[in-house]
């Protein structure tokens, strides 16, 4: 389920921080309130392989986030428990000791489930015993959504499994909205901050084509 150019899902979930207290967070509200925008990047699972190197990756870049503005959130459906103890597991045995922002734990899957982004597939239902079988392990994929300071989600991406993403790119699209939002220009392929951007008509973009044909 596409939600670009919505608002946000409004639900409160669990979430956990690096000092151990549990609390509830609305990413709508947070964006709202704050009058930020938020990066909302969510992983299959607690103590894997790829999901540890993308949260330090997005605690490296966790200034130029705030830099721009901008909240990040990571999120799976962990329980809050089980975040605690992989935030005091260190690098050296595949922890995530350091992280600093908030992790959602979605452990009953109200939000995971209504963006539609869960690792589930043949849905089965038998009639005789009533038990509802599934294939996949019930997880969610790597979605990442950006928010906008009212609560618009402007992106929104989901890779497999086995793919990392590359926190560079968000930074970069970050750029390019709040270069829409405050300059009412539109973001050509491959733009980044400091390039040239284009006004939204014919003749926007036959000046731009003419001086960037390659």
């Amino acid at each position: 389920m596409a939600v670009v150019g919505k608002k946000f899902p409004n639900l409160s979930v669990n979430a956990m921080n690096d000092l151990g207290d549990t609390f509830k967070i609305n990413v709508l509200e947070e964006a709202q309130k704050n009058n930020k925008k938020v990066v909302l990047f969510w992983y299959p699972k607690d103590f894997t392989f790829v999901c540890p190197t993308e949260l330090h990756a997005f605690q490296a870049a966790l200034g130029e986030f705030e830099k721009r503005n901008t909240m990040v959130i990571g999120a799976s459906c962990d329980t809050a428990e089980v975040h605690f103890a992989w935030l005091n597991t260190d690098k050296d045995n595949g922890g995530i000791e350091g992280v600093t922002y908030p992790l959602i734990a979605d452990s009953n899957r109200n939000l995971a489930s209504t963006l539609g982004i869960l690792d589930i597939t043949n849905e089965e239902y038998d009639e005789e015993t009533g038990v509802v079988t599934v294939e996949g392990d019930n997880v969610t994929y790597r979605a990442t959504y950006l928010i906008d300071e009212e609560g618009t989600v402007f992106h929104e991406g989901i890779n497999h499994m086995p793919l990392g993403r590359n926190v560079n790119e968000y930074l970069r699209l970050i750029d390019a909205y709040t270069h829409v939002q405050e300059k009412g220009e539109v973001c050509p392929a491959n733009w980044e901050e400091g390039k040239e951007a284009m006004t939204a008509d014919r003749k926007g973009v036959a000046e731009y084509l003419a001086t960037h044909a390659n």
